[in-house]
C-alpha cells in the first residue's frame, strides 16, 4: 500500500472516465463555491517564478508544492503568500485527488483544517493542468520538526497543542457537519503549522464521505500510508471513521517518542514503533525511557503517560471499541489543561 493508493486494483483504466471521476461525492457541494478563487495557469506560473525549484517546499507522489505570492483580494495593495500544489496528472489518480481536495476543502471551514484559497483547471496544448492554491503554512509540517534533521524540535507543550488541534480538526470532519468525512491519510507530514504554530490538517486527496445512514462502513480500494493505516482497513478495505482514530493513536506515539511509525534505519527490535513501545507502556517506571530524548527531560511525565493511555484506546484491535473523536478531544483537552497547571514529573 502506498500514499498514492491503488485506484486500479478493482477497475481497469478503460472503465474509468474523467466524467465518472468528476461525479460529486459530497451532498452539500454541487458546484465550486463562490469563495474559491479560480486562477489561470499563467497567474500561478508568475506567482511561483515559473515554478522555480528554489521555491519548492514539498515533493511527493502527488507532485510538487511551491511557495508563491499573489495580490490579496481583500487588500489589492498587499501581497498574500500561498502554497501552490501542482499535481502530477499523468495518471487518473492525480486528477481524482485534485477533484477530491476541491470538493472537500471547498465546503469545510475550520481553524484546524488548511484553507484552500482556490484552484486552476486548464486543458491546452501543454496537456492537463491541475493545481491547488492554499494558505501558506510557514512553519512546515510536524514531521519536519520531529525529524532528527531538524535543528530544533517541538517542545512538549507544543506537542500537546498539536495533539489537541488535530483532535479538533478530526472531530469537525467526523461529527460536526451534516455528513461525515473520513480523512484517511492522517500522519505527521499532513499536519502543518501556521505562523502562530497552530496545527492544521492538510492533503485531503484521499478523503471519503462516511457511510450512508444505516450502513456500517464504506468499501473502497486500500490507500493511505503504511504505518498509519488501521489493520482492519488494510485487510478488508472496509473504511470507517475508526480508521482515522487508529491513525490518530499512531500520531500520538510519534509526538511522545519523536520516532517514525516505521524506521528501517533503527535496530531490528525498534523498527516498528507500536511494537517497540509495548513493554514500556505497561510499566510506569520504565515509561520515561520511550520519551523523545530531544526533549531533554523538559516535559510533564504525567501528561505524557496520560497521552499514551489515549493512544492505546485509539489502537484497540477492535474498531468498535475505539472511542469517538469527540470523546478523545475532551480527554486531550483535560490533559493539556492539567499539564498547564504544573510541570508534573510523576505519573
Amino acid at each position: 500500500m502506498t500514499r498514492s493508493g491503488s485506484l486500479f486494483n478493482s477497475l481497469n483504466v478503460s472503465e474509468i472516465s474523467m466524467e465518472s471521476l468528476g461525479r460529486n461525492e459530497y451532498p452539500s457541494f454541487s458546484q465550486h463555491p463562490s469563495n474559491l478563487r479560480v486562477f489561470t495557469y499563467s497567474e500561478l506560473k508568475s506567482a511561483t517564478k515559473n515554478f522555480s525549484r528554489s521555491l519548492m517546499v514539498g515533493e511527493g507522489g502527488f507532485g510538487c508544492v511551491y511557495k508563491g505570492t499573489i495580490k490579496s483580494l481583500e487588500s489589492p495593495h498587499s501581497r498574500q503568500e500561498i502554497a501552490v500544489k501542482q499535481l502530477n496528472t499523468r495518471g487518473l489518480q492525480g486528477h481524482k485527488e485534485w477533484l477530491t481536495e476541491v470538493n472537500v476543502l471547498g465546503i469545510v471551514d475550520h481553524q484546524n483544517l488548511v484553507k484552500l484559497v482556490g484552484y486552476c483547471a486548464e486543458d491546452d496544448e501543454r496537456g492537463i493542468q491541475r493545481l491547488l492554491v492554499y494558505e501558506f503554512m510557514p512553519n512546515r509540517s510536524v514531521e519536519d520538526h520531529l525529524s532528527a534533521r531538524s535543528a530544533q524540535t517541538l517542545s512538549w507543550p507544543m506537542r500537546l497543542k498539536v495533539a489537541l488541534d488535530a483532535a479538533r480538526g478530526l472531530t469537525y470532519l467526523h461529527e460536526e457537519m451534516s455528513f461525515q468525512i473520513i480523512f484517511r491519510d492522517l500522519k505527521t507530514s499532513n499536519i502543518l503549522l501556521d505562523e502562530n504554530w497552530n496545527a492544521k490538517l492538510s492533503d485531503f486527496g484521499l478523503a471519503r464521505q462516511g457511510p450512508a445512514e444505516g450502513l456500517s462502513h464504506v468499501s473502497t480500494a486500500v490507500v493511505g500510508t503504511i504505518g498509519y493505516a488501521a489493520p482492519e482497513y488494510i485487510q478488508t478495505g472496509r473504511l470507517t471513521a475508526k480508521s482515522d482514530i487508529w491513525s490518530y493513536g499512531v500520531v500520538l506515539y510519534e509526538l511522545i517518542t519523536g520516532r517514525r511509525p516505521l524506521d528501517p534505519n533503527r535496530p531490528k527490535g525498534e523498527q516498528k514503533l507500536l511494537e517497540w513501545v509495548k513493554p514500556y507502556i505497561s510499566d510506569a517506571k520504565r515509561f520515561r525511557m520511550i520519551l523523545d530524548p530531544r526533549l531533554e527531560g523538559k516535559y510533564s511525565l504525567r501528561s505524557a503517560y496520560k497521552l499514551s493511555m489515549v493512544a492505546n484506546k485509539c489502537l484497540a484491535r477492535q474498531p468498535k471499541t475505539r472511542p469517538k473523536m469527540s470523546e478523545l478531544l475532551e480527554t486531550v483537552k483535560k490533559i493539556v489543561e492539567s499539564a498547564e497547571i504544573g510541570n508534573q514529573n510523576a505519573i
